[in-house]
């Protein structure tokens, strides 16, 4: 039958790229390293460090489940071929719309399998710390800073990851001023990295009486949640700690204790607020772990730039220079300045489909490491 034909002459073309994405997976290092926790897990004394424990009970699980991904999809290559053979042996044009689905999924699978294996960063699988920072433009930024916590949110939810909000100060009439989250799970930061910088809104304001066209901007601060044994020297003469009542929802407790932190880096001017725990000393941990991750990558810029005055590059900052657009009025676009990727599916990408922009960015620096 000519259309299984054509689906296996499909198929096949995307053999060499199933072969090159499970070789860099390297599965045999990773079915030995499976075999070495799993003991490791069985000891009696195990669990006596509950914290290195889960993380190796995560590190575990995580290598289980590409292990399993990608013995699924070899798997799925070669069932597909079978039921194609299958359709053409009994010239059976009901299996077609069957193998066209198998087919579109497997496609979609490698793909994304493929993309993971892009995730070379030293952080890439880390969880991400996001902080979101409504730019000027009063009540329009907020409401703009409300919509993209919304879309990442969104994100989160599609990917089976889990959010918690850490600190949050709304705006005066409506929406957020700012807000620091963190999003949890695999590769979490090595998909986030590319929201870093500046987002631009352009539509017809909401809260303007003569319904005219408004230019908003927020900025997105992307951290990885690094492993505690990253050396962050941080001197207690360096800071100082304030406590004070939270402002945010969470009971009477949280309302009526001291319970929220503040924590200020003078050397560097970094402030971290946390208030989204009920104890104090969750708090502070919670708040410690953040500014450790901002002070991570306050050095990594630093060097940076270093490095470009040397090689004397002018580049611009990424934390202050605009990465996409997002026009609803006078039409709908969005649009990527780095990648030049694009939709016109606006509402889709609102609703967290930002998957195009991160595919297309890790796409774009993958080129790059190649070249250099």
């Amino acid at each position: 039958m000519v259309e299984l034909d054509t689906m296996k002459i499909e198929l096949q073309q995307r053999k060499d790229q199933l072969t090159e994405v499970i070789d860099s997976l390297e599965l045999g290092k990773k079915k030995q390293l499976i075999e070495e926790l799993s003991r490791e897990s069985e000891a009696p004394d195990f669990w006596n460090d509950a914290d290195r424990a889960n993380d190796k009970m995560k590190q575990l699980k995580d290598l289980q489940k590409t292990v399993d991904e990608a013995d699924g999809l070899t798997k799925s290559y070669q069932d597909i071929l079978d039921l194609i053979e299958m359709g053409n042996e009994e010239n059976d044009p009901a299996i077609v719309p069957d193998v066209r689905g198998e087919l579109d999924d497997f496609e979609e699978k490698l793909e994304e399998m493929r993309l993971t294996t892009l995730l070379t960063g030293p952080y890439d699988h880390c969880n991400a710390i996001l902080s979101l920072n409504a730019g000027a433009g009063g009540t329009e930024s907020c409401d703009w800073c409300s919509m993209l916590y919304r879309m990442y949110s969104k994100w989160a939810d599609k990917h089976g990851f889990t959010m918690e909000t850490v600190n949050m100060v709304e705006g005066d009439e409506a929406g957020i001023k700012n807000v620091d989250f963190q999003i949890n799970g695999e590769n979490a930061y090595g998909y986030l990295k590319s929201e870093r910088g500046v987002h631009r809104l352009v539509r017809i304001s909401p809260f303007n009486a003569q319904a005219k066209r408004q230019t908003s901007f927020v900025s997105c601060e992307v951290m990885p949640d690094i492993d505690k044994s990253i050396n962050v020297e941080i001197n207690p003469d360096d800071i100082r700690i304030d406590t004070y009542r939270s402002s945010g929802a969470g009971g009477q407790h949280i309302n009526k204790t001291s319970s929220a932190i503040r924590i200020t880096h003078f050397p560097t001017g970094i402030v971290v607020t946390c208030q989204n725990e009920r104890s104090q000393f969750q708090n502070k941990d919670k708040a410690f772990e953040i500014l450790r991750a901002r002070l991570y990558m306050y050095q990594l810029e630093q060097e940076e730039k270093k490095l470009a005055a040397i090689r004397g590059e002018v580049k611009d900052n990424a934390w202050g220079s605009q990465i996409r657009s997002y026009v609803l009025q006078p039409y709908q676009l969005v649009k990527d300045t780095r990648t030049d990727a694009e939709t016109a599916n606006t509402d889709a990408v609102l609703n967290g489909d930002i998957d195009l922009f991160i595919n297309a960015y890790l796409k774009m620096e993958a080129a790059k490491n190649k070249k250099a």
